[in-house]
């Protein structure tokens, strides 16, 4: 019989009831709870007619009942797809229409929100009564190691996002090799912090649940800035957690005791710039993996030392992973070569969903095994072998981009924007800021008589993709440059103004809100100083230091914004306005001499 992530959780249940699985803020679980649960909840799956290779919607934000009903789905025998609650409707909906799920598991307050269709809505939780007798223990029936496990969707270069189907055998190898290769055990304390839809999610818990080591769940508020985070990995005693690139990269920067609980800080997603200082307590590992085969495909511990101008390598593959470097003819290159990375063994996917002309295209036949049927992932990525047996990452061979761990292909967003009725062409890239970290930029012609405010597009774009597609910087042309063959010359595309529009960019802050936002904006961003008309994400400002700027101006204000509001109102000038606006509209609750000085 093959062996699954659900059946190894429910052994750990049976060896350790009472040991913890999650915390999660106030609420805590068992294994012994976990496991009765999702049994619970696998049981009502079954009479809806879940069963293997059946696809169910998971929408939840990182909470104990997320993590009870990905068990559930996969001890009914079906496949788990993550949905998250914050992306646009529209996308939820394809989403569900392209699984042709039966079942979407959520909360009741989330299902009155989520778009309708042939799907019923199932809480975690059902009610004892509908379930059928012997509802404590599994359902008969367990899946194979063939049949699919989830399917995370990622962006896709036509306009829709593309279903990534990863089996149990695969998911099974990621498990088992990161329990060796980090040592797991029952007494580790792990932490959850990804998005679900990003499929480092996965990671962060089944090699952690099939081990009996408990998993640990951060707010969102705690997930995003990095001092907090510090904090609470050190209040929990947290002994291994997974943060993306550009999160890793500040810890790594971060003051830490000298003797500390976190003995791995796991990264990936993103190139990775920095080295670890000598002093820093604890290991950090690099990891490098598409979705497409299974998170992981290469990782290595990042040496506490400077690498003279080279950055730290994704490592050597794992278990049962095999790695070819070849040229456009697929011959493969000499030691030492560039070349684009296939990869081959057990973590590559069984294909797209739904998706048969593009799977042929990105999922080929493996002529370098000699297991018969065996295929190898063309990822796009271009690598090249070092002297010491690891990899470095050297970019991409198309239109795909990395931008603070998340996967983004540029046509997805271009023909997005093209619908648009006021835009008659578009073209989107990614840019390196001043920092160094990529931002995109969106490059828009309008269309006759047509001048499209920014906001106006930018609001059509978060009504179609997520917050982390949404190019922060606009610039309208009358035209696109194009190369001799007439294809858009990509490199000759201006670099946009950082005002955005302000005639006077260099205006000093007016006000006193204006000079302490510009403060706080100077700290973040480690600049001099900015005008109240520079644009944040255009002088290296991303989602990430967002949430940080807007917890300060929570904590300096007294003045709860969406992250939302500083995407829209980018400007310390534009910013200042919501703030002051929200002050006014309070007058009655604050004294007359806190008004006074907040607005001066």
């Amino acid at each position: 019989m093959d062996v699954t992530v659900a059946d190894l959780v429910a052994t750990r249940a049976m060896e350790t009831p009472e040991a913890t699985a999650i915390v999660a803020r106030d609420d805590r679980i068992t294994y012994h709870e976990l496991n009765t649960r999702a049994n619970r909840l696998a049981h009502d799956l079954r009479t809806l007619g879940v069963g293997r290779d059946v696809l169910v919607g998971l929408c939840f934000e990182p909470c104990v009942a997320m993590v009870v009903g990905a068990l559930g789905i996969l001890k009914a025998g079906g496949a788990y797809v993550p949905l998250t609650p914050s992306y646009p409707s529209e996308r939820i909906a394809f989403m569900l229409h392209d699984t042709r799920t039966p079942v979407v598991v959520t909360d009741p307050q989330r299902a009155a929100s989520l778009p309708k269709g042939d799907w019923r809505f199932v809480s975690v939780d059902p009610g004892t009564a509908s379930l059928a007798p012997g509802c404590q223990r599994p359902p008969q029936g367990e899946a194979a190691a063939d049949d699919l496990a989830y399917v995370i969707y990622t962006s896709g270069s036509t306009g829709r996002p593309k279903g990534v189907q990863i089996t149990h055998d695969s998911l099974t190898n990621l498990a088992d090799w990161h329990r060796r290769a980090f040592n797991v055990t029952s007494s580790d304390r792990a932490t959850q912090l990804a998005n679900p839809s990003f499929d480092a999610a996965v990671w962060e818990l089944w090699p952690y649940l099939t081990t009996a080591a408990s998993v640990y769940i951060a707010d969102q508020e705690t997930r995003l800035d990095p001092v907090l985070l510090r904090n609470w990995l050190l209040a929990h005693d947290i002994t291994i957690s997974f943060v993306a690139t550009p999160m890793a990269e500040i810890l790594m920067t971060l003051e830490w005791p000298e003797r500390t609980s976190l003995r791995a800080l796991l990264t990936g997603a993103d190139t990775l710039h920095r080295y670890p200082a000598p002093t820093l307590p604890f290991a950090v590992v690099n990891n490098y993996g598409p979705t497409e085969t299974t998170v992981v495909a290469t990782s290595g511990v990042v040496p506490p030392e400077d690498g003279v101008g080279i950055l730290p390598s994704i490592g050597k593959p794992i278990s049962d992973v095999r790695l070819y470097i070849l040229d456009e003819n697929r011959i493969p290159v000499n030691n030492g070569e560039a070349g684009e990375l296939y990869i081959g063994g057990r973590g590559v996917a069984r294909g797209y969903l739904n998706r048969p002309d593009l799977t042929t295209e990105r999922f080929i036949a493996d002529p370098f095994s000699r297991i018969p049927g065996a295929r190898m992932y063309r990822t796009g990525d271009l690598v090249r072998l070092r002297a010491d047996g690891n990899l470095e990452f050297m970019g991409r061979s198309d239109q795909q981009v990395k931008i603070r761990g998340f996967r983004i292909e540029l046509g997805e967003v271009e023909t997005v924007l093209s619908e648009h009725p006021a835009v008659r062409q578009a073209a989107v890239i990614a840019r390196e800021d001043p920092q160094g970290e990529k931002t995109l930029v969106a490059y828009v012609v309008p269309g006759p008589g047509r001048v499209p405010a920014a906001e106006v597009l930018r609001d059509w774009l978060r009504m179609r993709l997520p917050e982390y597609m949404v190019p922060p910087a606009m610039v309208q042309m009358n035209a696109l440059p194009l190369t001799i063959n007439g294809k858009v010359d990509r490199e000759a595309l201006p670099r946009p103004d950082q005002t955005e529009a302000a005639p006077d960019a260099a205006e000093v802050p007016r006000t006193l809100i204006e000079e302490k936002l510009a403060r706080i904006v100077d700290s973040l961003l480690n600049l001099e100083q900015v005008s109240r008309d520079d644009n944040f994400f255009l002088l290296g400002g991303h989602s990430l230091l967002g949430a940080q700027l807007i917890a300060r101006v929570s904590e300096t204000f007294h003045v709860e914004l969406p992250l939302r509001t500083l995407f829209d109102k980018p400007t310390i000038s534009g910013l200042s306005a919501e703030i002051e606006g929200v002050i006014i509209a309070r007058l009655d609750l604050i004294s007359e001499e806190e008004a006074e000085r907040l607005l001066a």
